[in-house]
């Protein structure tokens, strides 16, 4: 039986649980840049996904997914975890386990 079989038992709760194989093959063939993909805090949705475009002096500038530039304190910047880490189940399998990267 596959996982996506197995996971069917779930009924709806299931694509929140477990990445489909789809899914998962797709996340391990995304390109990913561990040195520039972070999270930067955000005042209304906490964190948000970006791509690092220069750090200097304690402050680094970010370009955010929905295409905004901010600049933020280096301490309000946390690395990305590799796209096959999304829905994981055990969270200590994760490189980088902090709040950005567990929510």
């Amino acid at each position: 039986m596959s996982s996506d079989q197995e996971m069917a038992i779930f009924g709806e709760a299931a694509p929140y649980l477990r990445k489909s194989e789809k899914e998962r093959i797709e996340a391990q063939n995304k390109p990913f840049d561990a040195k520039t993909s972070v999270f930067v805090a955000d005042p209304k949705e906490s964190f948000v996904k970006a791509t690092v475009q220069s750090r200097e002096g304690g402050k680094v500038t970010a370009k955010t997914e929905a295409g905004a530039t901010v600049t933020v304190k280096e301490d309000q910047v946390f690395p990305m975890n590799p796209p096959k880490f999304d829905k994981i189940e055990d969270m200590a399998m994760m490189t980088h386990l902090h709040e950005p990267g567990v929510l």
